[in-house]
C-alpha cells in the first residue's frame, strides 16, 4: 500500500528470467476465446511488492499493480497531459501569495474503500507522515536525512518536504484537507495528498489478520486520526513497521491477510503466485476514477511473468497472453510483427538506460563502500571518470536502439530527454560533451591514461581494477554488459559479468561498484530527477551527497521561466559531471503488441506506459 501521489522515477529491469511454463500456474481461458473479459498481460520482472513506495521496491511491476488498484486527483494520458481526475476528488488553490501558497483537496463524498470503509480526507493524512521530515522527527519516527525512519518512504527529501508548513488541516466534515506551503509550488497538483486505507494500516498494526466490520474500521480510522494528530510515537512506529514490510509479499492465497488487499482502484489483488503470476479482479465498489468500459469491458487483468524474446512470442502468438511489454531484439520485432493475430504498438518512451557508479553507501545505510569509487579523493574521481569515458555509448546504442529507432542517439543529459526544451544547451555546456568527442579508442585511451596515474602496470592484456557491476539477467543487458567489459578491460578495468536476477533489491549494496538499469519518470516535473540525485534523495543508491547539488536541485522548487529552469539543469548537470557519478546511455525505444481482439491499447511515454488506460480496454 502505498499513498499515490509520490512523484519520482521508477527503476525498470529490460527482462525477466521466467519461462513460459509461468503460465502453467494461471488457469484462465484461451486469449481468443469469445465472449472473453480476461486480459492476460505479459510483465518482464516479477511483482515483489504491494507497496511501491519503499527503496526496494520502486519498479514498474509493483506500480503497475498499483495503479490499477489504487485512484488519485490526477493521473497522465499518452500526451502526457496531467488529467484532473474528479471521479475522486477536486483541488484548487485557495490563498496565493509569495510566502503562504494554500491547497485544498476534497474528496469527493460517497465512494468507499474495496471494504466498504467511506473514503475521506483522513484517509489523506498519511501522505504527510510518508513525505515531511518535519512530522516524522516530532512524532519521534526519525530522521530521514540521517537514517532510515519508521516509514521507509522514498517521498522525503522533495518540494513538499521542503515547503510544506506544519500538518495538514483538515475541514469538519473530514472531506478535504488544506496544505499551507512557504511559497508557490509549481506541481502542487502531482505532490499533493493521495489516499491510503489508514483504517486497514490501523488493524494491521493492532495485529488483526480480517477485515474489520464497518463499525471496527470507523473505529480505526478514527484512531489513526488520533494517533496522527498526538504524534503517538508508539503507535506509529507499528504502523511503519507493516507499511515498510509487511506489504513485501509475492504469494497471494486464502491464507494472506485481506487486509493487505484493501484499495480504491477499478480492481483488487485476487492472488498471486510468487514469481509467476498476479491475478486482479474488479473491485464491485469502484467508483474512485474514469468509468469502465460499457461494452465486453475487462473484468479480470493477469499480469504474468515471463521471459522476452521466443516464450513471449509464441505466448502471444498462441493466445495464451493479450499484451506483450518487453524490449525485443531486432529478430524479436521481425517476430511481433509476423503475428497475424496481433498489433505492434511504437512511440517515444521516456525510460531510460544508465550506468551510476557508487560513491558510498545509500543514505541510512551504515556500511562502508571501500570500493575503487569510494569518496572524492582525486584518485577515486579520476577511477570514476575513467570508467566513465570507456563506457561504448556509440556500439550499445547502434545494437540496442537503432534497430528500432534509427533517430535514436546517445543520451548526454540526466535532467532533460533529447528533444526536450534546453537538452541542446545543457549538452554542450556541461562537459558531457567529452562523451562524445573523438571516437571510442580515443575515449578510452584517455581513461587508461587516467588509470594508468595509480596503477602504471594497467593495460588492454593487464585489467588492475576490478568492478562489480550489478545489471539484470536479460538478454539485452547481457549483452550491453558484454561490451561495456569489453571495452572496459582496455582502459584496465575488469568488469563483473555475472547478472544477478535479484537486481532491484541489491541497488544500494555496497559490494557493488556500478550498477546498469533504467528510470522510468512517472511524471512530468521540473524537480522529478531530484529524488536520483539529492544527499537524502529516495532514488539516491550510491551515496552521492554533495551539498552544492543539494542547493541547486532545491532552487529548482519554485516557479521559474524555461530558461531559468535550463540555467539550473545545466548548473546541476556540471556536478554531476565533475563528480563523475552516472552516465545516461540512451532513450528506450518503446515497443508493445497486443491481441488484435483487445481495444483501447494505447502506449505512453510516461510510466505506467501500457496500462494508464485499462478502463478503455474491451473486446
Amino acid at each position: 500500500m502505498k499513498a499515490t501521489r509520490i512523484v519520482r522515477s521508477v527503476a525498470v529491469a529490460a527482462v525477466a528470467g521466467l519461462t513460459i511454463a509461468g503460465l502453467s500456474a494461471v488457469a484462465v481461458a484461451p486469449a481468443g476465446a469469445a465472449a472473453r473479459s480476461t486480459v492476460v498481460m505479459m510483465e518482464t520482472t516479477a511483482m515483489t511488492s504491494l507497496n511501491s513506495g519503499t527503496p526496494d521496491t520502486n519498479l514498474v511491476t509493483n506500480t503497475d499493480v498499483g495503479y490499477l488498484t489504487g485512484n488519485g486527483f490526477t493521473y497522465y494520458d499518452n500526451k502526457p497531459n496531467l488529467i484532473a481526475n474528479t471521479a475522486f476528488g477536486t483541488l484548487a488553490v485557495v490563498k496565493n501569495t509569495a510566502t503562504d501558497f494554500e491547497v485544498k483537496y476534497t474528496v469527493r463524498k460517497g465512494q468507499v474503500w474495496s471494504d466498504g470503509t467511506p473514503i475521506d480526507g483522513v484517509d489523506l493524512l498519511l501522505s504527510h507522515i510518508l513525505t515531511s521530515g518535519a512530522y516524522s522527527k516530532a512524532a519521534g519516527l526519525g530522521d530521514p536525512s540521517t537514517g532510515t525512519p519508521a516509514f521507509d518512504s522514498i517521498g522525503y527529501g522533495g518540494s513538499y518536504d521542503s515547503h510544506i508548513v506544519g500538518t495538514p488541516t483538515l475541514s469538519a466534515d473530514h472531506m478535504s484537507v488544506t496544505l499551507k506551503y512557504d511559497s508557490v509550488q509549481p506541481d502542487y497538483k502531482i505532490q499533493g495528498p493521495g489516499p491510503s486505507p489508514v483504517h486497514a494500516l490501523e488493524l494491521l498494526a493492532a495485529g488483526k489478520t480480517k477485515l474489520g466490520t464497518a463499525a471496527e474500521n470507523l473505529a480505526a480510522k478514527a484512531q489513526f486520526l488520533k494517533d496522527f494528530t498526538t504524534k503517538n510515537t508508539a503507535a506509529l512506529k507499528k504502523m511503519g513497521a507493516v507499511w515498510s514490510t509487511a506489504y513485501n509479499i509475492k504469494t497471494v492465497d486464502s491464507s494472506t491477510n485481506p487486509l493487505l488487499l484493501v484499495g480504491n482502484g477499478a480492481f483488487i489483488v485476487q492472488s498471486a503466485v510468487a514469481d509467476q503470476s498476479v491475478t486482479l479482479v474488479r473491485n464491485p465498489k469502484y467508483t474512485s476514477g474514469p468509468a469502465m468500459a460499457k461494452t465486453n469491458p475487462i473484468n479480470k487483468v493477469i499480469f504474468s511473468f515471463i521471459a522476452d524474446g521466443s516464450p513471449a512470442f509464441q505466448a502471444l502468438r498462441n493466445g495464451d497472453i493479450d499484451i506483450y511489454d518487453g524490449q525485443p531484439d531486432t529478430a524479436g520485432l521481425a517476430q511481433l510483427q509476423a503475428i497475424k493475430s496481433a498489433t505492434v504498438y511504437g512511440g517515444v518512451s521516456s525510460t531510460y538506460e544508465h550506468v551510476d557508479l557508487r560513491v558510498g553507501a545509500a543514505q541510512g545505510d551504515t556500511t562502508a563502500y571501500n570500493g575503487p569509487f569510494a569518496g572524492n579523493s582525486q584518485k577515486a574521481k579520476d577511477l570514476r571518470h575513467a570508467f566513465l569515458l570507456a563506457l561504448p555509448r556509440d556500439a550499445i546504442l547502434a545494437a540496442e536502439v537503432t534497430p528500432f529507432n534509427p533517430k535514436g542517439v546517445v543520451m548526454n543529459s540526466q535532467f532533460t530527454l533529447p528533444g526536450q526544451t534546453g537538452y541542446d544547451t545543457i549538452t554542450k555546456n556541461s562537459g558531457n560533451a567529452e562523451y562524445v568527442a573523438g571516437t571510442q579508442a580515443d575515449r578510452t585511451a584517455a581513461a587508461l591514461a587516467l588509470v594508468k596515474k595509480y596503477y602504471p602496470s594497467a593495460s588492454a592484456s593487464n585489467q588492475v581494477v576490478n568492478i562489480s557491476f550489478l545489471f539484470k539477467g536479460s538478454q539485452r543487458r547481457i549483452d550491453e554488459n558484454k561490451l561495456i567489459a569489453a571495452e572496459e578491460a582496455k582502459a584496465g578495468f575488469a568488469v563483473s559479468t555475472t547478472p544477478n536476477s535479484k537486481w532491484s533489491t541489491l541497488l544500494s549494496d555496497v559490494s557493488y561498484d556500478a550498477a546498469m538499469f533504467a528510470w522510468a519518470p512517472s511524471s512530468v516535473s521540473q524537480t522529478g530527477t531530484n529524488a536520483n540525485f539529492q544527499t537524502d534523495g529516495g532514488n539516491n543508491h550510491y551515496g552521492w551527497g554533495n551539498a552544492a547539488l543539494d542547493t541547486v536541485l532545491h532552487s529548482l522548487e519554485s516557479y521559474l521561466t524555461p530558461s531559468q529552469i535550463t540555467a539550473k539543469y545545466l548548473a546541476a548537470e556540471k556536478i554531476v559531471h565533475d563528480n563523475y557519478y552516472t552516465l545516461p546511455l540512451y532513450q528506450w525505444p518503446a515497443i508493445a503488441a497486443a491481441s488484435t481482439s483487445l481495444k483501447g491499447i494505447s502506449f505512453a511515454p510516461l510510466s505506467p506506459n501500457v496500462v494508464w488506460n485499462y478502463w478503455q480496454w474491451h473486446f
